[in-house]
Parts: structure tokens; sequence; C-alpha cells
């Protein structure tokens, strides 16, 4: 069955059926904003947030607070995660519902219907039990990764607290939303490894390395590495006719983010999610293998999602994560 021919209980899923088409490209700016002595300026920065999401709804983070030598370190053993023997990642396996461990070219977009050229590890804390590489497979894994998810849901934080503060919200709303001392948190570090293009065939550049989706949840922070490009955004409020797709080099010292479709519930829609991709390198480009480290402020299971409009159905985070893992991890 094609992604045109499936229907899916969420409107933004099925919303994401139509995504799947080439597009044209444009050049637009993405909006940069400066975290530096956040809660002096927080404000200020709300204001800049708020600006940036319901318009481009990307946006990019400096003086953010991650340091880049911690940065180099994630990506350092995030490639040698990938470079261990399949034998060995398959005993960390993604189970049916989970969205936790190790896939191999298991997620199909609703707007592709085929899977993206890439695996990927995604460590959900509470639920890691038996999903750890051991430490002689990776010493230093464990230590890494659990310090690089903290500073990453701390950085969320104060993002999510702006647009706490612009919604009228109390100032933790989504600090307590997303509480990691519960066994309900689901806020997700997910590791990527995208298949090098090395000597690949001329009909292997044809699809996609990420097809164009929205993501899940509230907020994603994204780690790219430099030189590694193939990122594409398209404004949510865009989302007509055809797309036209907007390239995002990765840079030092950048995280770029972008509004889930969590909180775009949450906001009544005043907040875009923003559709995005990841295009295949061009011949003359860098073909080999592309790293990312994206992190998913998905608020916690029993967080209930309220549309204070009555536009959408009252529903928990769980219920919603479970149907967008079910349309693109279906098996």
């Amino acid at each position: 069955m094609s992604s045109t021919e499936r229907g899916y209980g969420l409107e933004e899923l099925n919303r994401e059926t139509t995504f799947g088409g080439l597009g044209t490209t444009k050049e637009r700016a993405v909006p940069r904003i400066d975290m530096s002595d956040f809660h002096a300026r927080r404000a200020e920065i709300a204001d800049q947030l708020w600006e940036a999401s319901i318009d481009t709804g990307f946006f990019q983070l400096v003086n953010h607070g991650i340091t880049q030598a911690q940065i180099d370190e994630a990506f350092d053993l995030c490639a040698r995660f990938f470079d261990l023997p399949m034998e060995s990642k398959a005993k960390l396996p993604m189970l049916k519902g989970t969205n936790t461990g190790w896939e191999y070219k298991e997620q199909v977009r609703p707007s592709t219907g085929t899977p993206d050229n890439k695996e990927s590890f995604q460590i959900t804390v509470p639920r890691m039990r038996g999903l750890w590489p051991s430490g002689d497979e990776l010493p230093g894994f464990k230590a890494t990764m659990l310090a690089f998810e903290r500073a990453n849901w701390a950085l969320g934080m104060k993002v999510l607290s702006c647009f706490a503060l612009k919604l009228g919200f109390a100032p933790d709303f989504f600090t307590e939303a997303h509480d990691p001392t519960s066994p309900e948190y689901q806020c997700t570090l997910r590791l990527i490894h995208y298949m090098a293009m090395e000597g690949a065939r001329p009909e292997d550049f044809q699809g996609w390395r990420a097809g164009a989706h929205t993501d899940y949840d509230c907020l994603t922070l994204l780690h790219q590495r430099t030189g590694q490009g193939g990122l594409q955004l398209c404004p949510g409020k865009e989302v007509s006719g055809e797309l036209a797709w907007t390239d995002v080099p990765p840079l030092p010292g950048v995280i770029t983010c972008n509004i889930g479709d969590m909180l775009m519930r949450w906001s009544d829609d005043r907040l875009q999610s923003t559709l995005h991709r990841v295009r295949m390198p061009r011949a003359d480009e860098y073909l080999g293998p592309r790293y990312s480290l994206p992190f998913f402020c998905q608020a916690n299971k029993d967080a209930v999602i309220r549309s204070a409009s009555g536009r959408f159905e009252p529903i928990t985070a769980h219920d919603y994560l479970q149907q967008r893992i079910a349309a693109n991890f279906a098996r």
C-alpha cells in the first residue's frame, strides 16, 4: 500500500502523506538566537524565539552552554557505536512501540512509503535496561551519552520555558511535563548514521536519506557535524502546493531547532511544526557517512496535550507518540 493510500487517526499523519515530492529550493534566513545571560534576558529571548517559530519554524541557538568539546565527544562515540559489528548492534534492538534501541533502515516515512537510508540508536533513559553496549565493546559510551542527554534536556527546558511564557502557561509548565525523574519520561536522544554514498549506483541517489516529515515532539535540538550537510526545511505555514526547500548547513557552535507536532497542538497551531528532510548528496559533495544527534523533547507519557480552543481532542503524550511510532515503524 502506498503512503497516499493509507489513512491515519491523526491529522498530522494524513498531512504528511502529501509531502513526498521533490519540490523546489529557496534561500531563507534561519534566525539565530543568542542564549547567553539567559535568566536576565529571558523575556527578550522569548520574543525572538516566538517570532522565529511563527515565521520560519526553525531557528538556531548560539552561546547555548553545551561545549563544543562535549558535542565532539558525543559524535566520536556515535561513530564508534555504528562501527560495531552488526551482530553486536542487533543485540540492542528497538522493540515494537518503544522508540528505544537500534534499528537499521526500518523507518518508513508516511511521505515516501520507503525506508530512510540510515540506521539509528534511540536512548530513552527509563527504558534502557539491557540496551546499552557493554563497556568492553564501547568504553565510556553510557556515561558520555547520559551526560549529553541531560545537557540537551536542560537546554530544551530553557527554550520551552520561553514558549510557556508566550503562551501564558506557568513558567515550569513544560519542565514538569518533561520530568526526567518520572518513570513516564520519554525524551529521546537519537544517534543517526546515514550510509556513505561513495561508489553507490546512480539509482541509489534517487531516494532520501530521510524522507520529509515533521517531528512528533514539542521541540527538537539537532547537532550536525561540520561538512556533513543535507538537511532541508520548509516552513509549516508554507505547506501547500509545491514545496520550496531551504538547505541548512551545519556550523560549529550552532544547534538547529524546530517546533514539533506536540507543541503545535498545545499552542492551538499558533506555533507551526516545520517540515524537514535529509537529501542525498550530489556527486560534487561529500559522499562519506553522515552523523547527526537530535534530542527530542517528548512530554512524559502521562502528560495530557490539551487544545485550549477545543480544536483537538485531549490526548496523552503516550497515546500520541504511539500513533506516530506505529505509522513510521509498522512491523
